[in-house]
């Protein structure tokens, strides 16, 4: 037994390539569900399984409480085996004893088997996801399992296997089972039947590997691969550099005798690659792309809107080489530049030129100077038109006639997206930034036209007022948007500024709060003039500063603030200041003892409410007692003038 479950284990790690702590939890979790499910235990009862690797055994400990007598073998056992395993068990407690069934074996072997392949295959996805992952835009090879129209499944490393569909194959392309397939790693899904992994031959990567695998100065980093522009199966263009001087890099990507790029071509399904070495300069890089045709001119053109445009000039039996078969030479050209290309043979570009300037006014300085060039042009294009031979000296003269008034159309078009600038800035300056947040309900358009302006890409007020003041006829394409609404967007720009609120400056603040500090600067200022007016040890207090105090105290009111604070048991019972006004100057009144009719209000500490309090006139005098250290008031009764009573303030 001990041989056959080690030899079993150890054929599993062998044949599966997973850590041993893997194997061992999910053996562990299959001998308690196989338990569970064959003694019908309740899923409350805790179950251990133990196995032991060295003897070959395994083993179920159970959860049972202690009794006396035992009625329920699955759930009960008696104090003499329970200390078997807990020596200081008692009666009712819970112990975990071995429980395992004479014919476990042979049950576990039965319910066990689902549990562990399902642990182990799980633990083999997760495996090869964390493999694949790391081989994303790398190149690895499989074998062929299966075809089908919607693509063809290839078994991989680790059991794996890997899907590539119809789209990422080159066209024409057929392999059998069995054969053996280089591809892409193009991307890694997680799914429940395992990990999905998509392989590509027609990703431009894939040709960027395959260079990197087949040229050692690509994957030494001396030739640098710019840019690639493929249609897979037909035709790839390949923009190449390098930083080091005497190094060809087009020669070291082609090899020699094209030995390098033949291997590729081969891999490729005899797709065609044209290796082009990199320009910074975009008129020389442009004219190298539309390779292998022969180029007059390359004209750019860069709007303010961000586009770019080339045309390119190619002589007449040029143009069919330069277009390609449907196109394809001057579309993998845009692709790998990033411009829009727009190719023209030099007898056409001379025909369009020669007609512009015959109608078009704003050409009528231009056709001036060039009027002998005109004539000569005229003459050839004539006798062309009449089958007749140019000669080279012709076709050189026609090429320079077109240089000069491309160039010159260049130079008017720049002058204009100068202006365009120029007047988009002045522009932006009448605007707002916060009106570029702002949106376009403040405009008073109909619902319909603000529809179709959102829908044009006029989401905001400022991006409509900016397009209205610099080109009013992109607004007036606009479905149902026409001259009353541009008037209408025209007086919305008008009051826009007013509209929109200017954000506050931090030095506006900073000024503005001096100003809030002026109470607590005239509370300071009180307070010293409170603590200078207090007499010194054994002086009698200044009968002025009394005066000014008791005022004080009269005209104060609590706010409505102070009156809502809360207030401590004691601080409700304690007799203030302010209750023992004097009333004249010098501290005395002489008089009878009479309510007075003026009244002042005060606070209840208790509600917070206002009540008027009568004044009362007393015979008073103020004091200064040094034993005390503190003002004290001495009341006299009216007759006799003998003190009766004295309150501290």
């Amino acid at each position: 037994m001990k041989n056959e479950f080690v030899l079993a284990f150890n054929e599993v790690l062998e044949e599966k390539g997973l850590p041993k702590e893997t194997i061992l939890e999910a053996l562990a979790q299959a001998l308690v569900s196989a338990y569970r499910k064959s003694m019908n235990v309740s899923s409350a009862q805790e179950i251990k399984a133990i196995i032991d690797l060295d003897k070959g055994e395994f083993g179920i400990l159970a959860e049972k409480e202690v009794v006396e007598e035992v009625q329920n073998e699955l759930t009960e056992v008696t104090l003499e085996i329970a200390r078997e395993y807990e020596p200081e068990a008692n009666l009712g407690d819970l112990v975990m004893v071995d429980s395992t069934p004479e014919d476990f074996g042979r049950v576990a072997a039965q319910n066990a088997r689902q549990v562990i392949q399902e642990k182990i295959r799980q633990a083999e996805y997760a495996a090869q996801i964390e493999y694949y992952e790391k081989q994303l835009g790398e190149i690895i090879s499989g074998i062929v399992q299966a075809t089908n129209s919607q693509g063809m499944t290839i078994g991989l490393e680790l059991n794996a296997e890997g899907t590539m569909p119809r789209k990422e194959m080159i066209p024409f392309e057929r392999f059998r089972i069995h054969d053996r397939v280089r591809a892409l790693v193009a991307e890694i899904k997680e799914t429940g039947r395992g990990p999905q992994i998509i392989l590509s031959r027609t990703h431009r990567d894939f040709l960027r590997r395959l260079l990197e695998n087949e040229v050692p100065e690509i994957f030494h980093g001396v030739v640098e691969i710019r840019s690639i522009a493929r249609e897979p199966g037909h035709r790839a263009k390949v923009a190449v550099s390098t930083s080091q001087q005497g190094i060809d890099p087009v020669g070291a990507c082609v090899g020699q005798r094209g030995v390098r790029i033949q291997a590729i071509v081969r891999e490729l399904h005899d797709e065609k690659i044209d290796v082009i070495e990199w320009n910074p300069d975009p008129t020389a890089f442009i004219a190298k792309a539309i390779s292998p045709a022969r180029v007059n001119g390359v004209y750019l053109r860069e709007s303010a809107d961000g586009s770019r445009n080339a045309l390119v000039v190619v002589p007449e039996d040029q143009l069919s080489l330069a277009i390609g078969r449907d196109g394809q030479n001057a579309r993998l050209a845009a692709k790998l530049t990033g411009w829009r290309i727009d190719i023209k043979s030099l007898t056409e570009s001379i025909s369009d030129w020669l007609f512009a300037l015959q109608n078009n006014p704003n050409l009528k300085e231009m056709a001036e100077e060039e009027k002998t060039a005109i004539a000569q042009a005229e003459d050839i294009m004539a006798r062309k038109a009449d089958g007749r031979v140019i000669n080279p000296e012709e076709h050189d003269l026609l090429a320079k006639f077109n240089d000069r008034l491309e160039s010159y159309a260049i130079r008017k078009h720049q002058a204009e997206v100068e202006k365009q600038q120029k007047l988009r800035d002045e522009a932006m300056e009448t605007i707002p930034p916060t009106a570029f947040e702002m949106d376009l309900s403040g405009t008073g358009l109909q619902a319909n036209i603000l529809e179709a302006l959102v829908e044009a890409g006029y989401d905001n007020a400022g991006k409509l007022v900016l397009t209205s003041k610099i080109n009013p006829d992109a607004l007036l394409k606009v479905n149902g948007f026409g001259p009353k609404a541009l008037e209408r967007v025209a007086e919305f720009a008008e009051v826009l500024p007013e509209l929109v609120p200017e954000p506050v400056e931090e030095e506006e603040l900073v000024e503005e709060q001096p100003v809030e500090e002026q109470p607590d600067q005239e509370a300071e200022s009180q307070t010293e003039v409170q603590a200078e007016s207090q007499p010194e040890a054994g002086e009698p207090a200044a009968p002025e500063a009394q005066i000014e105090e008791t005022t004080d105290a009269e005209a104060k009111v609590p706010s409505s603030d102070e009156s809502e604070e809360e207030l401590t048991f004691d601080e409700m019972f304690v007799i203030k200041p302010e209750v023992f006004e004097p009333e004249e100057a010098n501290g005395e009144v002489e008089g009878e003892e009479e309510d007075d009719d003026d009244s002042t209000e005060e606070v209840d500490s208790t509600t917070g409410k206002k009540k008027k309090k009568r004044k009362v006139k007393r015979f008073r005098e103020l004091e200064y007692d040094p034993e005390r250290d503190m003002v004290v008031t001495k009341k006299k009764h009216k007759r006799d003038g003998t003190p009766w009573n004295e309150w501290e303030e």
